[in-house]
This record gives C-alpha cells, sequence and structure tokens, in this order.
C-alpha cells in the first residue's frame, strides 16, 4: 500500500472513494452549486492506494484559522474526509495515512492540526483530544417570553432586524461571520472559497434560508441569525453569529417571539450561554445534543502553547507523552503578562499527560483538574491541579461551529 499526495486530477477517485467507505452516495448538486466537496484543497488530501493503484483510503485538510484565547489567530490544518473502503480495514491504512498527515503537517510548518470527530473513540489514539462543546437548546413557543433583568434591559442593544433571503446577503454574513470569529476563542475562519462554491452546511450551502440581519443604530451590520421552519411547525436556527451578547439578545427574541410555530429549536449554544437565565421559564430551554465539536492536536508544543494569550501569570512543567509519533519531552512554561515562553527543562513534572489531553485544555474549554480527576493527567504534587487551572483559564469559553 501506498499513501500519495492528489492533485485536481484525483477528485472524482477521492470523493467516491470516501462515500464508499461511508457508505452513502454523493449527493447531486442543487441548481445553485454547493456540495461540501467543492471547497476541498486539493494539494492538502491524500490517498491510500493498493499496489494496482486502486483508492482504499481518503484523508483531507483544509486550510483554516483558529481563533485562540487571547485572540491571536494561529494557521490550523481542518483534517477532513478520512475513511477507509470496508474491504481494507484494521489492516494499517488508517494509522498509516495518519502519521503520513501529521509528517506533511509539520513540514509545511504548522503546529495545529483539528477536526470533527464522527466516532469519539478513533481519534484519541491519533493525539487528537476534545476541545470545544455546543448544545442544542429547544424552546417551545408557548414558553419562549424572554424576562430581561433591569440592567440587562438599560443594555439592550440599539438598532434594528431586518429579514432576508439567504441570496440576498451572502457578502453580509460573510463579514459578520468574519468579524465574529476573530473575536471568538475556538472559532475557525470560513474562507472566501467556502462562501463562493456553498459548500459545506447552511448558511454557507445554498439551501433556502432566511436570515435576520441585526443592524446597529447607523445601520451596519452587527449579527445574523440563519433560519428555516419546517414540519411540525417547527423553525430551526443554523447558528446565531455576533460577537455582541445584546445583539445576541435581540436576534433571539425575534426568533422566540416568531407567531405560527411551535417550537424554536437553535442548533448551536455553547455551554452556560445566557439565554437560558433569560427565559422567563427557566425550565423552557431543553438542552438536547450537547456534545465535543472541535478536536484539537498539538503538533509543535512549544509555539502552541507561547501563541495563545494567557489570563494569569505563573510556571508549570509538563511531561507530555505523544505515544503515536513515539515522542515524549518536558517543557517549562513560563506566563508572565499574558505571554508564555515554553522550553524543554530537566525539571520534576508538575503534570504528565498525553498530548491529546493537551490539546482538550489548550483552548479553555476543558480544566486540567478536570482530566486529573478523570485519570487522564497525573498531578504529582497537591497544588498542581490547582495552578494548571489557574493559568488554562480563559475569559471566555471557547466555542466553534463551524462545520468541515
Amino acid at each position: 500500500m501506498k499513501i500519495r499526495s492528489t492533485t485536481g486530477q484525483d477528485l472524482d477517485a477521492f470523493v467516491t472513494t470516501f462515500h464508499t467507505a461511508l457508505g452513502n452516495f454523493p449527493e447531486t448538486p442543487g441548481a445553485a452549486g454547493g456540495v461540501w466537496w467543492s471547497a476541498l484543497e486539493m494539494d492538502r488530501n491524500l490517498l491510500a492506494v493498493t499496489p494496482e493503484g486502486r483508492p482504499v483510503g481518503t484523508a483531507g485538510a483544509y486550510s483554516f484559522e483558529l481563533t485562540l484565547p487571547g485572540g491571536g489567530l494561529a494557521p490550523a490544518a481542518g483534517v477532513t474526509a478520512v475513511g477507509v473502503l470496508p474491504t481494507h480495514r484494521r489492516r494499517g491504512v488508517l494509522s498509516a495515512m495518519m502519521r503520513h498527515q501529521l509528517a506533511e503537517l509539520r513540514e509545511r510548518g504548522e503546529f495545529l492540526a483539528v477536526l470533527l470527530a464522527s466516532e469519539a473513540v478513533i481519534y484519541r489514539r491519533f493525539g487528537y483530544g476534545p476541545a470545544t462543546y455546543t448544545q442544542q437548546l429547544t424552546v417551545p413557543r408557548h414558553q419562549a417570553g424572554l424576562a430581561l433583568p433591569r440592567a440587562r434591559t438599560a443594555a439592550a442593544a440599539p438598532g434594528s432586524v431586518e429579514v432576508l433571503a439567504r441570496a440576498d446577503c451572502v457578502e453580509t454574513m460573510e463579514a459578520v461571520y468574519d468579524a465574529y470569529r476573530r473575536a471568538q476563542p475556538g472559532a475557525l475562519s470560513r474562507p472566501p472559497r467556502w462562501w463562493s462554491s456553498g459548500a459545506g452546511k447552511p448558511p454557507i450551502a445554498p439551501a433556502p434560508r432566511y436570515v435576520a440581519v441585526h443592524r446597529d443604530a447607523s445601520g451596519v451590520a452587527d449579527g445574523y441569525a440563519s433560519y428555516a421552519i419546517g414540519g411540525p411547525r417547527t423553525l430551526t436556527v443554523d447558528e446565531i453569529i455576533t460577537a455582541d451578547d445584546a445583539v445576541f439578545t435581540a436576534l433571539a427574541r425575534f426568533l422566540l417571539e416568531h407567531d405560527l410555530v411551535s417550537d424554536v429549536v437553535l442548533k448551536h449554544v455553547p455551554p452556560g450561554h445566557p439565554l437560558r437565565w433569560q427565559l422567563t421559564d427557566f425550565r423552557a430551554g431543553q438542552v438536547g445534543d450537547d456534545t465535543d465539536w472541535l478536536w484539537v492536536r498539538l503538533l509543535d508544543v512549544p509555539r502552541a502553547l507561547t501563541a495563545r494569550g494567557w489570563s494569569a501569570d505563573g510556571e508549570l512543567v509538563l511531561d507530555v507523552t505523544d505515544p503515536f509519533l513515539a515522542e515524549r519531552n518536558r517543557y517549562l512554561l513560563t506566563v508572565r503578562d499574558g505571554r508564555a515562553e515554553c522550553a524543554t527543562t530537566g525539571r520534576d513534572p508538575d503534570l504528565s499527560l498525553d498530548v491529546s489531553d493537551l490539546g482538550s485544555i489548550y483552548l479553555g474549554g476543558t480544566t486540567p483538574g478536570t482530566l486529573v480527576r478523570a485519570g487522564h493527567v497525573e498531578a504529582h504534587h497537591p497544588a498542581a491541579a490547582g495552578a494548571a487551572d489557574a493559568l488554562f483559564r480563559t475569559e471566555r469559553a471557547p466555542h466553534c461551529l463551524h462545520w468541515f
């Protein structure tokens, strides 16, 4: 078996092999286009082929930017379309592709890889850890009233909401999303190619959607909500995009007060979001699909740790094991005034952990103390977990809702 990079000539073989691995059939593009593979970067994809040249496995990657704690932007490889034909599973094909891909990413100088895991048990062994989480919130229309505290009412976002068809506001959505993702840790960029080709899922894909656009007092768009109404009278919200809590509340109020619907379903809400506290009936917000979303893999620990911002000063010695790449290193992390230095050290460790667990705590969505209690991370003295929690804590929880 051979692992090789793809070219534009391999697009059909890549798409066909991946769909066959999943047991699916490729969808037919609609009149407006819009299939997920239209955003593939063929110079970043891999095919596993037999000695006869028959493709039996696929693995791809997108070029994204990931917003880090502290507001920094880092290039991140968005791993996607990983699959092996049923006839060739449990022969080491997947491991060979993943090892080849990680080596290529390092050769490119990339230090972060991310993915959405189709099955949670697959990717930890390749060094990925769940790092952001998301929930679905369902609110029955008859219980959808908002009762905001006095202070919140006084801070309500000035402006207006306008309802447009998706086709009439793609450029507006693109601009609003780009401003949002730069302010939200854990968010990924949506490159122009995604919007222009209608790749992915709504509202990027050209499926019919209404878009509620919020404009500030001067008429500038600062938020949007993409939604559709389906049976039985359910209004489903693809996403609410804004970096302003007051604008989020204004858009949520518009959606929750929509006539002729029985339920409002918000597909992507960050855990702990204040919307449930704004409902008159706290129990009206029914949480479902509480799940992991973005998984993170560190390829260069010092570069990754010095790229993000920090909200507390301190020192921590991390003994990091990377079983998949047969690597183990001990690092001294020193944080002063929001910036970090990280170098190898011979000092005794505070924490010993797998690189997948470091990926989980990297964005601040999982505390080191939680993983110590779970038995994933070893704390070498009683104060180690608390010190690590204080160091990795972030002002804003990471959240990602981009599908790839």
